[in-house]
């Protein structure tokens, strides 16, 4: 089988990666053909003698992977799962349910040096204590992370166990580069009132979503009527219940829906009929995220709203594979109101900066209607660089006007002519530290223009000399900027009382220097 370049490029990365690191991770977005990569990296592997563990969480995974290793190298492995075990195989190469593995017995049976690669599909999982467990029996063995995304739901970063990411290709990338599905984002006009729901591990508790979401499933389903009719729409709902109960709404609005969950025993035969066109809709509590592929969906609901990008990108990767005639995925989003967390919305599958996240979102709310994700963050990205641009023209229009009012220090030490503060250098550590926000606000209040004085050191020393000048009926910061400007010089000198006569005189004359003095030539001391 021939591999795109990215995937070639992937490849070659990783084994580069582990001639410095034991521990690396390749990140593809869902629907670019991880299992293809990790396949041909096993078989790589075991060219070079080794011995691989292909380890994954749910049956579906293990099965697609000895699928795609069977399809693409032509290698044939065994199992470790329940009642099947790899010991005594002459497979070099074993798929491995975790769940199985991480049973202290089970793991016992099998020497430290064993495997010597481990390659762990949906690698988002692999911080969990049962993963963990299994990753520390083989503590030499080479390990490769394959994941959709590096987010994890319980905020712990994977570069805790990954000690480098060997490589990663963007949502965007594959979309530019025509391997995935482009993807129109639309904002239905449902407030969801989501404020009442607490947090459990990092994420919406979904017995709570539930119940939040109850009361707006009629308005949802007619909504969907308006979007829905024409096209083949998977919707992640919280529980099973609402999911059963979701399905018998869109029923009787006429469109043709079906529900899968982990007890259903018909699931097979329904995603089968699903595959085949004879639903419209099919409603699942979140069984669908990881391990099932249906090309042919164009339309993703996310009822499940969720904190955590990982899983929300799970979820719309169910739509994103090509399929002939499909010229877009449909991707449906919600007014959620929620007081307290940052939801994950169709900006968190493509940007990386908070404020064009923010601002995309609210653009896609406005729109009315549906809009490329990638127009969208383009135009969010140019919407948040103006607002930046205005912001920092407003702050220098406001420090210009401040600065106005202000005397610069150098002007001040020059016009008091003060050798010690122009020359001063701090001595003490507390000297150097930078100014105290309370040495600034009463520079500033005494008219002292206190951005440019770079120690606590030079500010107290400030200080000091304006209280001792103050004692000694010498000018202030603001009489010597008004007359300095004016020209006359040296004003720091001047007696306070003779400044202030002086300014008396300009103000009676319209703000302007009587004719009869001289700026350059007046002594005011």
């Amino acid at each position: 089988m021939e591999l795109r370049l990215y995937q070639q490029e992937a490849r070659e990365r990783i084994f580069q990666e582990w001639e410095k690191v034991d521990k690396t991770l390749l990140v593809l977005p869902t629907g670019c053909g991880k299992t293809i990569v990790f396949a041909k990296i096993t078989e790589d592997c075991v060219r070079r003698g080794d011995r691989v563990l292909i380890l994954a969480h749910r049956g579906e995974l293990l099965e697609q992977a000895a699928d795609k290793l069977a399809k693409a190298t032509g290698l044939g492995c065994a199992t470790e799962k329940a009642e099947e075990s790899c010991l005594g195989s002459w497979f070099r190469v074993t798929v491995g349910s975790v769940q199985t593995l991480m049973r202290e017995k089970r793991l016992n049976q099998f020497p430290a040096d064993y495997f010597d690669d481990i390659i762990i599909d949906e690698a988002h999982h692999c911080l969990s204590d049962s993963y963990q467990r299994v990753l520390k029996h083989f503590p030499d063995a080479k390990v490769l992370g394959v994941t959709a995304t590096p987010d994890r739901g319980d905020m712990r970063n994977l570069g805790q166990y990954f000690e480098s990411l060997a490589y990663e290709y963007t949502l965007p990338k594959a979309i530019k580069e025509g391997y995935l599905s482009p993807i129109k984002a639309l904002t239905l006009p449902l407030k969801l009132d989501l404020s009442g729901v607490s947090v459990q591990a990092g994420d919406f508790k979904s017995g709570e979503i539930a119940t939040a979401l109850d009361p707006y499933l009629y308005q949802i389903a007619d909504e969907m009527l308006k979007y829905c009719a024409d096209r083949k729409t998977v919707v992640f709902l919280p529980l099973v219940k609402t999911s059963q109960k979701f399905r018998d709404i869109l029923n009787q609005k006429g469109l043709r829906a079906a529900e899968v969950n982990g007890d259903s025993k018909d699931r097979a035969e329904v995603l089968e009929a699903f595959d085949r066109g004879e639903y419209d809709v099919l409603c699942n509590s979140m069984l669908l995220t990881e391990g099932w592929d249906c090309p042919s969906v164009d339309c993703i609901v996310v009822l499940r709203p969720t904190k955590i990008r990982s899983l929300y990108s799970q979820m719309v990767g169910r739509g994103t594979r090509l399929y002939p005639g499909k010229d877009h995925l449909l991707l449906l989003d919600f007014l959620w109101h929620t007081e307290r967390h940052e939801l994950c919305h169709p900006a968190s599958l493509i940007c990386t900066d908070e404020d064009v996240a923010r601002q995309m979102t609210a653009n896609i709310e406005e729109a009315g209607c549906p809009v490329d994700i990638e127009e969208a963050e383009k135009q969010a990205a140019e919407d948040v660089v103006a607002q930046r641009e205005e912001s920092l023209a407003n702050q220098l229009r406001e420090m210009r006007q401040r600065k106005k009012k202000l005397v610069d220090p150098l002007q001040f030490e020059m016009s008091i002519q003060a050798e010690d503060l122009s020359g001063y250098v701090p001595a003490f550590g507390w000297e150097m530290a930078p100014p105290s926000e309370g040495q600034k606000r009463t520079l500033e209040k005494l008219g002292i223009f206190p951005d440019q004085i770079e120690n606590a050191g030079k500010a107290s020393k400030l200080l000091e000399r304006l209280d001792k000048r103050r004692q000694e009926g010498l000018t202030t910061p603001k009489q010597i900027r008004f007359l300095e400007g004016r020209g006359f010089q040296h004003v720091g000198t001047w007696q306070f009382e003779t400044a202030k006569n002086l300014i008396d005189r300009i103000a009676a004359n319209g703000w302007r220097v009587p004719y009869d003095i001289n700026p350059a030539e007046y002594i005011g001391a």
